[in-house]
C-alpha cells in the first residue's frame, strides 16, 4: 500500500511539473489558437462547398449538420496540436532541459505517462473548443435562406461529433509524444507523424491495390475518420467499418507509438 502511494504521488509531482511546462512556453498559446483558427476557416470553406454542391443537385430532404464540416476539417488541423504535443518532449531535447527532468523523475516511464497524462485532456479540450467554433461559425454563416437554409444545429448530434473530435486529438496527441520520445528531433517527429497521418495512408490509396487499400484504412488517418464517422474523405464514401473498430484502431496506433517512446527512451541516455 505504502509503495503504491509513493509511486501515485510521485506520479502526480510529475504531472504537476509537465502541466506547469506546458502553459508556460508561448508555443502552446500559440498552436492552440492556430488549431481553432483552422478549425474554423477550413470548416467554412468545406461547409459552404457542400451547401453549394446540395443546392445545385437539389436534393430533397437533404440538410447538412453544422459539425460535420468541423469534423471533415480535422485532418487538416490535426498537425497544429501535433506541433503542440511534440513540444511537450522535443523541447526538452533541444534545450537540454530532459536531464532535469529526468533528475527529478527518474522513472523514465512515469515521465513519459506524466507527458500523455497533460496533453490528453487539453487536446479533447481543445477539440471540443476549436469544433465549437468552427460549427456555431458554420451554422451562422450558411443556415441563411440564401444557401437553401439546408444547414441545421441539432444538440445531440452537435455534442457527440465535438466529444469525437476531442477524443480523436487527444489520441493523435498522444501519439505525437511517444514519436516524440522515440525521434527525440521535432524535424524527425514532425515527419513520422505526416506519414503515418497522412502521407502513407495516401500513398498506399494511390496504389489501387485492394490489399493497399485495405492497410491504408487501418492507419491513423482513416481509422480517426471513421471513428467521428465522417463521410467527406477521400475515399468518396463512409469508412468500411464501425466507429467502434476505428477507435480501436487508432488507439492500438497511439498504444504502440507510447511502447516505441518507452522503449528507447529507457535504452538511451538523455
Amino acid at each position: 500500500m505504502t509503495i503504491m502511494t509513493m509511486g501515485s504521488g510521485e506520479l502526480g509531482r510529475a504531472v504537476g511539473a509537465e502541466w506547469v511546462k506546458l502553459w508556460s512556453v508561448r508555443s502552446t498559446w500559440w498552436c492552440l489558437a492556430a488549431a481553432t483558427v483552422l478549425m474554423v476557416l477550413s470548416a467554412l470553406m468545406l461547409g459552404g462547398a457542400t451547401v453549394t454542391d446540395m443546392v445545385r443537385e437539389g436534393v430533397a430532404g437533404a440538410r447538412l449538420t453544422a459539425s460535420e464540416p468541423a469534423v471533415s476539417a480535422t485532418s487538416f488541423v490535426q498537425f497544429a496540436l501535433v506541433a503542440m504535443a511534440m513540444l511537450a518532449v522535443t523541447s526538452e531535447y533541444a534545450s537540454g532541459g530532459i536531464r532535469a527532468t529526468l533528475q527529478a523523475t527518474p522513472i523514465r516511464g512515469r515521465v513519459l505517462a506524466a507527458k500523455a497524462l497533460v496533453v490528453a485532456p487539453v487536446m479533447v479540450a481543445a477539440g471540443v473548443v476549436s469544433g465549437g467554433a468552427a460549427t456555431v461559425a458554420v451554422y451562422a454563416a450558411l443556415s441563411a435562406d440564401v444557401f437553401g437554409g439546408l444547414v441545421e444545429l441539432p444538440p445531440a448530434e452537435v455534442a457527440l461529433d465535438l466529444l469525437r473530435m476531442g477524443v480523436f486529438f487527444a489520441l493523435v496527441a498522444v501519439m505525437a509524444v511517444g514519436v516524440g520520445a522515440a525521434m527525440r528531433s521535432a524535424a524527425g517527429t514532425l515527419t513520422v507523424m505526416f506519414m503515418l497521418l497522412m502521407g502513407l495512408p495516401l500513398m498506399l490509396l494511390m496504389t489501387g491495390s485492394q490489399a493497399a487499400l485495405e492497410a491504408s484504412m487501418r492507419m491513423p488517418l482513416f481509422a480517426g475518420l471513421a471513428f467521428m464517422g465522417s463521410t467527406d474523405n477521400l475515399t468518396g464514401g463512409p469508412i468500411p467499418y464501425t466507429a467502434a473498430e476505428g477507435l480501436a484502431w487508432l488507439a492500438g496506433w497511439t498504444a504502440a507509438a507510447l511502447a516505441a517512446g518507452h522503449a528507447l527512451l529507457r535504452r538511451r541516455d538523455a
